[in-house]
């Protein structure tokens, strides 16, 4: 698989994006599209949740997990509250979700009818949004730093390089009753693996057929891995948001909804579209001049939003803030840019 990336560029958007207006005053931390239509919900280090109405003629109107309803955001931070943000109806957000410390996972499962909440204090909460405690607290072996649901697969992230992995269908795991009482919520483990890369885990993303999952790490580099012990001959890193000697966090990771190709964004400032299947890389795009710390793409993977700017890998010491202007992207992906390539070669083999 190729590792060529473009050359660095003072331009914060050389790939001639559409630009979002009004975007934060700081650090973006989350970028999310609803799953019923082009909202787009931003979170930032200034303390804002922002939205806006994403016309496919490029304009924009004012306005980080989706309910599945598309009616609902929530979004939580370092306040160690998750809040839930009613925004058709125009009502006030309301806490519905705390932890000791940091929250910095949000998952809302439409097949349980439950919030999921990962946080540094090293446990996954579930909860039902009518009612003030959890349903369940899940110790996890470390501090949570990424989380991916696409039911029944979930896989958390924690330090030390720990991917746990959770089948939500598991009888044993969970019992709900679809109504106002709780009976029981048991979690168990399906398995525990250490991750493939050898630097910390920054970004997790489930495939689409649920049997498997990508792992991004610090280090530049992205593991494709299968659940089944007997697909395990099909798993495979690479090398990726590097140039020379210079490596990149990978920050994002997102499978297009439709053909099933993934993107990755990183720490410098590129955003690149790849197929796992014929491990191939299908589009690089022009690094922008600051780093992309998040994305997403919309319900039907013809737009594809991210953000540019400082990602505080580099620390405060390298935080200017006369200069580092903050950018939220729009990208229309050309079908030849997404959609997946027969493999190289009559054997598969590049």
């Amino acid at each position: 698989m190729s590792n060529f990336l473009t050359n660095s560029s003072s331009n914060p958007n050389p790939n001639k994006s559409i630009e979002v207006n009004q975007p934060p005053t700081d650090s973006i931390s989350s970028l999310n599209f609803s799953p019923k239509s082009n909202l787009l919900v931003a979170t930032s280090w200034d303390n804002q949740v922002r939205c806006w109405e994403v016309a496919r003629d490029g304009t924009n109107v004012l306005c980080s997990a989706w309910k599945d309803d598309g009616t609902t955001v929530f979004s939580g931070g370092c306040d160690k509250q998750v809040k839930m943000w009613p925004l058709l109806s125009g009502g006030q957000p309301i806490t519905v979700a705390m932890h000791d410390a940091p929250i910095n996972q949000i998952a809302w499962i439409p097949e349980i009818n439950l919030l999921a909440t990962g946080s540094w204090d090293r446990t996954i909460k579930y909860w039902d949004t009518r009612q003030p405690n959890p349903a369940h607290t899940q110790q996890l072996p470390e501090r949570c730093y990424a989380m991916t649901v696409k039911h029944p697969l979930m896989v958390v992230g924690t330090a030390d390089r720990n991917l746990v992995v959770y089948n939500l269908q598991n009888p044993q795991l969970c019992k709900y009753l679809l109504a106002l009482t709780i009976v029981t919520l048991q979690q168990v483990e399906f398995k525990r693996i250490v991750s493939p890369l050898k630097y910390q885990t920054r970004c997790l993303a489930a495939f689409p057929d649920q049997q498997g999952f990508l792992v991004g790490s610090i280090e530049g580099r992205v593991g494709v891995h299968h659940l089944d012990d007997s697909q395990q001959a099909k798993n495979f890193t690479f090398k990726c948001h590097r140039e020379g000697n210079e490596i990149y966090s990978v920050n994002s990771l997102n499978f297009h909804p439709v053909h099933h190709t993934f993107a990755t964004a990183g720490s410098d400032g590129a955003f690149n579209f790849w197929d796992k299947d014929s491990k191939q890389r299908l589009k690089a795009m022009l690094r922008c001049s600051q780093p992309v710390p998040c994305s997403a793409f919309n319900n039907d993977g013809s737009i594809y939003a991210y953000a540019v700017c400082y990602d505080w890998s580099k620390g405060a010491e390298n935080h200017n803030p006369a200069t580092a202007k903050t950018n939220i992207f729009l990208h229309l992906p050309q079908e030849s840019e997404v959609k997946g390539k027969p493999r190289i070669g009559a054997t598969g083999r590049r």
